[in-house]
């Protein structure tokens, strides 16, 4: 038996279900929130009458945030700083991904470096072409591998990042 029993969502486990089931969830605030402010003080100046068309109106205090966040945020946050077996769980399956990542494409490098010796040796004729005064395999052999594993590594990079930022949407939501 494996303790593996969170349900996968594109190969990253989803949160507890029992995560913020103790307190009921307030619902969002559709829009903004409009809450009255006192009035200016009435003094003697104040209590004269003014025509309808120059009245001030009423002030209020206009709230285009509401202070009061979803807990599941900061339990989740919670989680992965304390390290519970959720937490762990979590990070587990973050550098699992990268792994996997990261072996998948050092396997396309490998496949494909070692490929050419492989070539050049099956298909001889390959291995005499001359380019510049330069033999063809010199060439790419030792020209071309750098600017292909530089795309590798970017390719890389953006991948990592990706994964990254599933990882913390994942938290966030």
């Amino acid at each position: 038996m494996t303790d593996d029993f969170y349900r996968r969502v594109n190969g990253v486990r989803e949160p507890d279900p029992t995560l913020g089931k103790g307190r009921p969830k307030k619902p969002a605030p559709e829009g903004a929130a409009v809450e009255p402010v006192p009035g200016a003080p009435s003094g003697p100046k104040h209590e004269q009458a003014k025509p309808e068309h120059h009245a001030k109106p009423k002030r209020q205090r206009v709230i285009l945030a509401d202070p009061r966040q979803a807990t599941s945020t900061l339990r989740a946050r919670v989680e992965l700083e304390e390290q519970t077996s959720w937490g762990k769980l979590l990070v587990r399956d973050l550098v699992k991904i990268q792994l996997r990542t990261a072996s998948l494409l050092a396997l396309l490098v490998m496949v494909t470096l070692c490929s050419l010796p492989v070539l050049f040796y099956l298909i001889p004729s390959f291995g005499r072409v001359i380019v510049l005064g330069i033999p063809l395999p010199w060439l790419i052999l030792g020209v071309a591998p750098f600017p292909f594993l530089f795309g590798i590594g970017l390719w890389y990079n953006r991948l990592a990042e990706r994964h990254e930022r599933d990882f913390v949407d994942m938290i966030e939501n």
